[in-house]
């Protein structure tokens, strides 16, 4: 880092109070002359661990591999690609920056120069992530003997001329799960020629695929796996993930296959200083119900940001949305402009939705010292190589740890000292993390969630399958899906043909059309249209479960960064009419919610309490929205008059006795508030378990449930069928509880506040809760599942 000499000092904010630069104070490990700065731990140096290149690997390929500077390979660089090219499906989990690419870059190339006509494919969650790969191996193949490789991308934006020279010449595509699944899948016949000598299939950034858009994944690389086979071919996985609980389990699950796991990171790593930061209580204004708010995360990034640019350090601003990254820039050269305006100059936003040149310039001058500061949202997460960088802001935490990371490894890319400052948002889950570091910097926290054989993913996946080719009664076995395959059947969707050649297959109907009814995104069911009124232009879909609470009349709607307010929800016609505005609130929908227990998977007695993981139905009505300002300011609640909608789906729940309740002393008229306040910071500290973000799931809390006739909570699945959630919930209950607990125990507001048992989507408003009665209900019933 670079701070200068004669600003260094120079206070950026008067209302800040800093005294002294926040680089000089975090570098001096005295979090204690500022309570915003909860803790400061600094991560040691990391020296590279390097082995020779393997005997097996092609001399061109290393060579080539050479000439970009690779002089010799990490271990786990050498130890992916061994395993790899010795048949073994592999998932490499390291963290950013370690070259993880050169681990599956070796056998892949190897294959294909050996054999002329091997072919490979790799998949990427992003286009941009796809496209960076591409020009990678690009570099490593456009001359030479390598040349006849023919690297080249396959996704939505490729001409259809273009499409048809890839299916005929190109060995290794670069393509996205979307198009496997419509592209390459559907119509495999044409890409024989690929599907038949397919060596290798790389799946990067797979912590990426988790819920349901997870599950949709796992499934089309299954169909995957079972057309090659149709052709004869037999392709070895290669999987790239940031670093992960389970790594192995989770890609096992993913590619249907077992997986080895590399996760010995063998790549060097500078020092690097984490500091972990709370913005303070605001005493001048009060959130719903009087409760108190914090200082909203993306103007303390800005300020920070400000701080950082002043000592000379490079420095990168994460936050989470388009809108926000404008925002925080323009908060961040505000307050420059006060102190020097040459330096408010050399800070900008970069987002998607820039023209490609502008990115471009931006990414070189933030990597030659021209630009100081950028704020940005996740598109400098994946797919970008940015070195030289001295510091990171995350306005958030970003969801999760690999995520984390992810953006923590943007800075110090080049060996050198560095520095992470997360600042905490008003959320349970931000609150509980910067006052328990090891939650965080440890070990990963969570693990990659899917749920292949939810029904309601699995039955279009499998009309797919089916129609690709048929299914076979040991297939529709292996999945478990044969009352399923009945179910469709019934409705005329697919048929099992016993005649002669036919050993009992299923086939699609003629009238089934099932790949385009898929959005392997995540959507479930009939998806609502989000249409701008005023152009015609469609912004997007959504699922019809969610558009009551997202999409009703008056909702602000937020499309890549651009803000939009609903004009109209159709239902039936499946479309929702909104018009481009900037209102200055957002919305949060009210609903009254009741939930019903369809069958007990899982149940287990402890004493006291009883836990349990079960099916099922949430039932919800919309019954208004409340407007809130950006400073937390509650304007009003708008009343709304929408249908019941019913979810099937999964639920982790505990129920308690009268009895524990009164040795806990917690009153009657108490219960609710406890319960309830319980439920909603248990539904903000479920991700720290389970790779969901809090709007994935919902809640119901109620002091005597009809089915159990106890006092029960209840944390479910927000989707149809379940993504999986609930289970690693109810797995992880000790552990997701006691976080819980340690929430609402630190959390310095008085009656409880966003940070601890408030929530931003409650149906009830926030009433009612009892900070203090959830905090003696988890205690009661912790030490009830300790026990027993």
């Amino acid at each position: 880092m670079n701070p200068t000499d004669s600003t260094a000092a120079r206070a950026v904010d008067s209302d800040l109070s800093y005294g002294t630069s926040l680089l000089n104070r975090v570098l001096a490990g005295v979090p204690d002359q500022d309570p915003r700065l909860t803790h400061v731990v600094e991560l040691p140096a990391r020296a590279a661990a390097v082995t020779t290149w393997p005997d097996w690997a092609s001399p061109e390929v290393i060579a080539a591999l050479q000439d970009t500077g690779v002089d010799t390979p990490w271990t786990h660089q050498t130890r992916t690609a061994d395993l790899a090219f010795g048949g073994a499906h592999v998932v490499v989990s390291t963290g950013t920056a370690s070259g993880k690419s050169l681990g599956y870059q070796l056998p892949v190339l190897t294959a294909l120069r050996e054999d002329p006509r091997a072919t490979a494919i790799y998949l990427a969650p992003t286009k941009a992530l796809g496209a960076d790969q591409l020009r990678a191996v690009g570099e490593l193949t456009h001359e030479g003997p390598l040349r006849d490789i023919y690297p080249a991308t396959y996704d939505g934006d490729t001409p259809a001329e273009i499409r048809q020279w890839v299916r005929a010449n190109a060995r290794w595509v670069f393509t996205n799960p979307d198009m496997l699944h419509l592209g390459i899948l559907r119509s495999h016949q044409r890409w024989a020629r690929v599907l038949r000598r397919l060596r290798y299939v790389v799946v990067d950034e797979c912590h990426a695929y988790r819920g349901v858009f997870g599950s949709h994944v796992a499934l089309v690389l299954r169909r995957l796996r079972r057309i090659a086979a149709r052709y004869g071919a037999d392709p070895v996985f290669v999987l790239c993930s940031a670093t992960t609980a389970e790594p192995a389990a989770a890609a096992s699950r993913l590619i249907g296959a077992p997986c080895v796991a590399v996760t010995e990171d063998g790549s060097p790593q500078g020092p690097r200083t984490v500091a972990l930061w709370e913005p303070p209580l605001l005493t001048t204004m009060t959130g719903e119900n009087g409760a108190p708010v914090r200082r909203a995360a993306t103007s303390e990034a800005g300020r920070i940001m400000a701080d950082l640019v002043i000592e000379g350090a490079r420095t990168l601003t994460f936050v989470r949305s388009r809108r926000g990254a404008e925002l925080t820039a323009m908060e961040a050269r505000r307050l420059l402009y006060e102190v020097d305006p040459e330096l408010a100059e050399r800070v900008a936003a970069y987002r998607a939705g820039y023209l490609a040149e502008d990115r471009r310039d931006l990414e070189a001058a933030l990597s030659d010292g021209r630009l100081l500061g950028a704020a940005t949202t996740n598109a400098l997460e994946l797919g970008v190589d940015i070195a030289g960088l001295d510091a990171v802001v995350l306005s958030g935490f970003p969801g999760t740890v690999a995520s984390f990371w992810q953006q923590a490894g943007r800075a110090g890319r080049r060996a050198q000292g560095s520095l992470v400052v997360l600042v905490a948002r008003d959320d349970p889950l931000d609150t509980y993390l910067v006052h328990h570091p090891a939650a965080l910097l440890d070990k990963p926290v969570e693990a990659t969630i899917t749920d292949p054989r939810n029904p309601y993913v699995l039955g279009p996946q499998l009309l797919c399958a089916a129609l690709e080719l048929p299914l076979t009664d040991a297939e529709v076995a292996e999945f478990g899906a044969g009352e399923l395959l009945a179910d469709l059947a019934e409705k005329g969707l697919i048929r099992r043909r016993t005649g002669a050649g036919d050993h009992g297959r299923w086939h699609v109907t003629a009238e089934t059309q099932p790949h385009d009814a898929v959005d392997v995104r995540g959507g479930i069911g009939s998806p609502v249209a989000i249409v701008d009124g005023e152009t015609g232009r469609l912004l997007g879909t959504a699922d019809a479960g969610r558009a009551p609470a997202t999409l009703h009349q008056g909702a602000v709607h937020l499309h890549q960064g651009e803000t939009y307010v609903v004009d109209e929800l159709d239902l039936d016609g499946g479309v929702a009419f909104v018009h481009a505005d900037e209102p200055g609130w957002t919305t949060s929908a009210r609903s009254v919610t009741s939930i019903a227990i369809d069958e007990m998977t899982d149940e287990r007695r402890h004493g006291h309490v009883t836990t349990g993981l079960a099916q099922v139905r949430v039932t919800s009505q919309v019954i208004g929205y409340l407007r809130t300002l950006a400073n937390g300011e509650v304007l009003d609640l708008v009343e709304l008059d929408l249908p019941e909608h019913t979810l099937p789906t999964r639920a982790v729940l505990y129920t308690v006795s009268q009895e524990l309740l009164a040795l806990a002393g917690i009153d009657a008229a108490d219960v609710p508030g406890a319960l309830h306040a319980a439920e909603h910071a248990a539904i903000g500290l479920l991700p720290l378990v389970a790779t969901c973000d809090r709007w994935d799931i919902g809640g119901v809390s109620t002091a005597e449930h009809p089915d159990t006739g106890l006092p029960t909570v209840f944390v479910h699945d927000g989707q149809p069928g379940g993504a999986g959630f609930a289970e690693r919930g109810f797995a992880q209950l000790h552990r997701w509880l006691s976080a819980t607990l340690a929430v609402i125990e630190s959390c310095g507001c008085a009656a409880g506040c966003p940070s601890c048992v408030q929530s931003p989507k409650c149906g009830n408003g926030n009433h009612p809760l009892d900070k203090a009665g959830a905090g003696r209900l988890l205690t009661a019933v912790l030490a009830e599942l300790s026990v027993r």
